[in-house]
């Protein structure tokens, strides 16, 4: 079967960011297919590489690009909800003229026809948070 993922909620404040890695990476390991995991609302705080969790927790942003590594996952931030958030890649950074980026490299920015055409070619759609 082949999954989109969307999620709508940040890390460590709600469980559904931890509840999307963990149905990721048991559909993977599975053997199914995950077209796009797509980031939306608080969730694209799931993407920032400035997050430094004590040593003794867990470490979402790095779970979700190391599994992306692992898989080759198309990681998508929604631009809108991002600039809204203060997350920028280096393109929007400079359209925005920003002096710094905090996405995790891992991840890429990009609009909501991203999550369209996910839904579109998944069989599923599964979302994540309200």
């Amino acid at each position: 079967m082949k999954f989109a993922i969307q999620i709508n909620e940040g890390p460590y404040q709600h469980q559904s960011a931890d509840s999307a890695y963990f149905f990721t990476k048991a559909a993977l390991a599975q053997g199914h297919e995950i077209f796009r995991v797509f980031f939306y609302h608080d969730g694209v705080n799931n993407a920032t590489r400035l997050t430094t969790p004590p040593q003794d927790d867990r470490h979402i942003v790095n779970r979700w690009a190391e599994l992306a590594e692992q898989y080759n996952l198309d990681l998508v931030v929604c631009v809108a909800a991002a600039q809204r958030r203060g997350m920028v890649d280096e393109g929007e950074a400079k359209r925005n003229g920003k002096d710094a980026t905090n996405i995790h490299p891992r991840f890429r920015i990009s609009g909501l026809g991203q999550l369209v055409e996910a839904a579109i070619q998944a069989d599923r759609l599964i979302v994540f948070g309200d």
